[in-house]
């Protein structure tokens, strides 16, 4: 009996322990999923399923060697958040003062309108595939929006952005109803077509929206406004790389898709909206196949981009301007954060609504978040050598790898934008 007492002792603390590691690895889960998913937007979607009919498998290799891109950059957010326990404006004010801060408050503003203006966009095209009106869609999609964001629990928040998020899975059972050529996408991950300007400029789109400046501030927000202690710190990681797999798997998935549409036989489509993607799928899948298919992946792709996109805004203005934003404060305690929401979203949504050419406002908005690439991720790696002690900052050739990782992201989003800028 005493040895069975004994045992039972023992034990105990080892369960306490194990308990303890699973509630705060599930707890940490949620913030790197969340924007990563967000990362693979409306205009990513578009870019890739352009890149596939264009460029056929050639351009699933540089996908899949953008996943260290992702997570080494978005890792230091999470190690910003969790061991400053402050957001990415508030850091910007802290070390370099309130200008500083202001500014990037600002671009950051405007990189978020421009994504919501993508976002309402495609929500829009999938909705007049249905003869849906877009003077419904947009207004609904944004008291859906606000309902989301007043819900007063960023727990909350997360949640259902995960679950709206997961309909992005329709893309990758759409790569495998087109019944991809493996042949030709082994000879596709050989053949990278560096000299052709064509090719180079699609790679740089790529590569330069694999980080928006709207990623960065949700994340850092979303780590502290979840309260995650420094145990978490590697379950964060954990959340992050998981995420930056499984949004380039998605945008694969949409690469293949779209390149199994180009036949040999028949000219290649030319995509820029997701009324264009599902035209060029409905020979294979049937019209309303491909409109079920993709028009569920793009209603996940677009809602948890404009929640994310939505949320980084209002984070990043609030600490920029030292006002109170979480989404645990009442409205009343809170007006600016809430207000920049409700603002950010009305300015979008009276942009798609205004009957402009979307199509020129998506190219634009890829060029102005490859120009604010070297301001963002310049302070990013500042900050990390700044604000972390001494134990937390990178080392050795972990930051090595980084600051090149990094500047190699910079590089192609400033090709980018010189090439668009070229051939005006």
């Amino acid at each position: 009996m005493k040895n069975e007492e004994s045992t039972l002792a023992e034990s105990t603390p080892q369960n306490r322990s194990l308990w303890r590691s699973v509630f705060l690895t599930l707890l940490a889960i949620g913030p790197g999923l969340t924007v990563m998913l967000a990362d693979t937007d409306a205009g990513s979607i578009i870019t890739a399923a352009q890149s596939g009919v264009q460029w056929k498998y050639s351009l699933v290799l540089p996908q899949l060697l953008l996943i260290p891109f992702l997570y080494v950059i978005q890792e230091m957010t999470v190690r910003l958040g969790i061991v400053t326990g402050k957001g990415h404006g508030e850091l910007i004010r802290i070390h370099f003062g309130n200008g500083w801060a202001w500014l990037s408050a600002l671009t950051l503003i405007v990189s978020v309108v421009g994504a919501l203006v993508t976002e309402y966009a495609a929500l829009s095209g999938v909705a007049q595939m249905l003869g849906i009106s877009p003077w419904f869609v947009v207004p609904s999609a944004m008291l859906i929006l606000m309902g989301i964001f007043l819900s007063g629990s960023y727990v909350r928040v997360e949640k259902i952005a995960l679950v709206v998020g997961l309909f992005e899975v329709f893309f990758i059972l759409a790569a495998f109803l087109m019944k991809p050529d493996l042949g030709s996408m082994g000879r596709g991950l050989i053949h990278q077509p560096l000299g052709n300007p064509d090719y180079r400029f699609l790679l740089a789109a790529n590569v330069g929206a694999v980080i928006m400046p709207w990623m960065i501030f949700y994340q850092q927000g979303a780590v502290v406004e979840k309260k995650l202690s420094k145990k978490a710190l590697q379950s964060a990681r954990w959340d992050t790389a998981l995420g930056a797999v499984l949004t380039q798997v998605i945008m694969i998935a949409v690469v293949i898709t779209a390149a199994a549409v180009a036949r040999p036989e028949t000219q290649a489509p030319s995509i820029s909206s997701a009324g264009d993607l599902i035209r060029a799928l409905s020979p294979v899948l049937g019209s309303w196949g491909a409109l079920l298919v993709i028009g569920f992946g793009m209603l996940g792709a677009g809602l948890i981009a404009a929640i994310v996109v939505s949320a980084a805004g209002a984070w990043g203005l609030g600490e920029a301007f030292g006002l109170k934003s979480s989404f645990s404060s009442k409205l009343k305690d809170a007006k600016a954060f809430y207000g920049v929401f409700v603002v950010v979203n009305l300015v979008a949504g009276a942009v798609v609504l205004s009957g402009v050419n979307l199509t020129e406002i998506t190219v634009d908005v890829e060029v102005m978040n490859a120009l604010l690439l070297p301001l963002v991720l310049g302070f990013l790696l500042l900050i990390e050598r700044k604000a972390l002690p001494k134990e937390y900052r990178m080392k050795g050739f972990w930051r090595f790898s980084t600051w090149v990782l990094t500047l190699v992201v910079i590089s192609f989003g400033l090709y980018m934008a010189w090439d668009v800028f070229h051939h005006l």
